[in-house]
């Protein structure tokens, strides 16, 4: 992997990803990466083991924290490795890890402070990449609600392959985010709310019956919550209520 001037990390946050691994790692273009660090989320397959013999970096939580326990474990390490370009990719094979270079290189280039891989280009495209009816529907509304609200025009906010400028995450107070897969969503509107440029391009639908994806239910508590954080950022806004996911780090 090359040394650049920016350093890129890779993270991984995993969970029992021993059997998809492999794969993500193999489509990362050669040299598009300077690092690339797999936080477990307490699996309890051979992801670690399998990591290790791969030559990652590995850092193993001891108790199953979270999704987005595991993405602020991910970002800790990441800031403190040295990264400019953090690029967040899903080890379980959903997206297509070979475009990692385009999201990386709209940030590296000044374009955007935010990129993130959009699975939706067509309706057919994505139901035929094996997408749920379900979630592309909740996908579809939720991603134009989300759009309307925050002034956006990106093809899809719940994606799960992601990169972002080190001062993003030096400025957005992450750490105060859920530990749930609501994360990632509060994580775009601090985003916005903190001025930051947000991108996309197309990647891929690809979903595997090895690919992790949450149930039904859990997708419907991940929606109300995407609209909770919607409803707290405009009453922040609005100086109605103080949200601390809104508030500036203390230095």
């Amino acid at each position: 992997m090359s040394q650049r001037s920016r350093p890129i990390v890779a993270v991984f946050p995993a969970f029992n990803a021993e059997k998809t691994l492999e794969k993500t790692l193999r489509d990362i273009p050669a040299g598009s990466v300077d690092e690339i660090v797999l936080v477990d989320d307490a699996s309890n397959d051979g992801t670690v083991t399998l990591a290790q013999r791969l030559g990652l970096t590995v850092i193993r939580h001891e108790k199953n924290r979270g999704y987005g326990a595991n993405q602020k474990t991910c970002y800790r390490e990441a800031l403190a490795r040295g990264a400019e370009i953090v690029v967040m990719i899903h080890p379980d094979y959903q997206y297509d890890s070979s475009l990692t270079p385009f999201l990386t290189g709209l940030i590296s280039q000044g374009v955007c402070d935010v990129m993130l891989g959009c699975r939706i280009r067509t309706r057919r495209e994505s139901l035929s990449g094996g997408m749920p009816y379900y979630k592309y529907f909740f996908n579809r509304i939720l991603t134009a609600i989300e759009n309307f609200t925050l002034g956006q025009n990106v093809g899809e906010t719940h994606s799960g392959f992601r990169a972002y400028s080190r001062k993003v995450l030096e400025t957005i107070p992450w750490e105060k985010n859920s530990d749930d897969f609501v994360f990632d969503q509060q994580f775009i509107v601090q985003a916005v709310h903190f001025g930051f440029r947000l991108g996309d391009i197309p990647v891929p639908t690809r979903y595997e019956t090895v690919s992790s994806s949450i149930n039904f239910r859990r997708s419907v508590v991940y929606g109300v919550s995407t609209l909770w954080t919607l409803v707290r950022w405009i009453l922040h806004r609005w100086k109605m209520f103080r949200c601390p996911l809104f508030e500036p780090k203390v230095s």
